[in-house]
């Protein structure tokens, strides 16, 4: 059985995969970890200090507890010194892949929530929305493959999204003119999977991912 500071490392691993935390994210509040987790109110609070102890958050008075630069160093999965290039060389070897896959066998619940990280990325103007949207997004994308095997591998570099050195780099080159492209690039993804296309599922991301990457690294 889970003890509470193995639930609360959890619900942060697991935020920091699917997009929803990064560094400087504010967690819940302690009587919304009281529910969240069915544990007594001096449990949450003692998991919370070690979690404190550790680097993985940090708690203000009377503002809350936000989770670390340092804390996706400490979430299974990509070593902590992940490069840029490196995070790029593996998702542009995956993704094309399992977007085809997503389109061979995605159900249509899987392709609701796929839409809906699309359209929260189409309404999110600044950089902290549009980059949790688009975590969603490519995690959806890979969800519906109903692989577990692949999801594993998947989220393991998905947790190198959530390195300082991967954020602080994308914030650098993010624009609005940028957002609008990535949407437009998600889009026609999303249109390939929903055509049921593999084909033009794995083209279309491969094309994302590569313009990603040279935005990134500075091939352009």
């Amino acid at each position: 059985m889970q003890t509470v500071e193995q639930a609360l490392r959890a619900l942060v691993t697991e935020g920091t995969q699917d997009g929803s935390l990064r560094p400087g994210s504010k967690l819940p509040t302690e009587r919304a970890l009281v529910a969240q987790l069915a544990a007594p109110r001096s449990a949450v609070r003692r998991a919370l200090e070690i979690l404190e102890r550790d680097g993985v958050v940090i708690r203000h008075v009377g503002r809350g507890t936000f989770l670390t630069d340092t804390a996706a160093a400490q979430v299974d999965g990509a070593p902590a010194d992940t490069s840029p290039a490196e995070i790029m060389q593996v998702r542009l070897l995956l993704e094309p892949q399992v977007a085809a896959q997503a389109a061979r066998v995605a159900t249509q619940a899987d392709l609701d929530r796929i839409v809906d990280a699309l359209a929260g990325g189409a309404v999110s103007d600044d950089f902290e929305g549009f980059e949790s949207w688009d975590a969603k997004l490519h995690r959806a994308i890979a969800k519906a493959t109903h692989n577990g095997l692949l999801m594993n591998m998947f989220d393991v570099v998905n947790t190198a999204r959530a390195l300082p050195v991967w954020g602080s780099l994308k914030r650098r080159v993010s624009t609005p003119e940028r957002r609008r492209c990535y949407h437009d690039e998600h889009t026609a993804i999303v249109d390939a999977l929903r055509d049921r296309d593999p084909d033009g599922a794995a083209y279309a991301m491969r094309h994302h991912l590569e313009h990603v990457s040279d935005n990134l690294l500075g091939r352009h």
